[in-house]
């Protein structure tokens, strides 16, 4: 029985189309929240305060085998933040800092994931705080994927992350806090992140 070329052609096309489904299809993780933190450190004169975001949400697509299908977005409630310090925390929800009541969120959304070598990557997207988005390179390093001793067919993997900005260049700071004279411009941030995959 002779066969039909375009049924033969169409299955190769179909065959492939699948194939490149199955091998690009990043794993969606879950943050697990109790096992993550967002962390900041600022200059108050000459001591260091540090801080966390308490509340926020992210969807993690990752493969380090197929970057052109992962990305990040990230969203933080500003109202979140702790310093173990009310008035503190009151004060930087304020005008003079975040501005939450009209800001309420930061956000920062990938456009492309690439690798710089040994588990490190880069997050290239945009970083928006307040009314100011800019371009941002967020690296991060991939510390490990295991499988779940808990669980089966659940894969779990850790992340960490640490870079600087300037507060300023987001509108942070008015008046006179504007000024690096008491707050320092320059905030550190570090990110610990845990999430949870079902294996494909």
């Amino acid at each position: 029985m002779k066969k039909n070329p375009f049924f033969i052609f169409t299955l190769l096309i179909f065959g492939v189309a699948s194939f490149a489904a199955t091998r690009y299809a990043a794993l969606s993780w879950t943050v697990d929240k109790s096992h993550t933190s967002i962390t900041f450190e600022a200059k108050h004169f000459f001591t260091s305060v540090p801080g966390a975001f308490e509340q926020f949400d992210a969807e993690v697509n990752f493969d380090p085998e197929n970057l052109e299908e992962s990305s990040i977005n990230v969203q933080i409630d500003v109202k979140s933040i702790n310093t173990k310090n009310e008035r503190r925390d009151g004060h930087l929800q304020s005008a003079d800092f975040f501005q939450s009541d009209i800001y309420p969120y930061i956000t920062f959304s990938s456009e492309k994931i690439v690798s710089t070598g040994d588990n490190n990557f880069e997050a290239h997207g945009t970083l928006t705080i307040k009314d100011v988005s800019t371009d941002f390179v967020m690296p991060f390093t991939l510390l490990g994927i295991m499988n779940s001793q808990r669980q089966e067919n659940i894969l779990i993997a850790g992340f960490e992350s640490e870079f600087s900005l300037l507060r300023n260049d987001y509108n942070v700071g008015a008046g006179d806090w504007i000024s690096d004279a008491v707050v320092a411009d320059e905030i550190k941030v570090k990110i610990d992140v845990e999430v949870k995959a079902q294996k494909n």
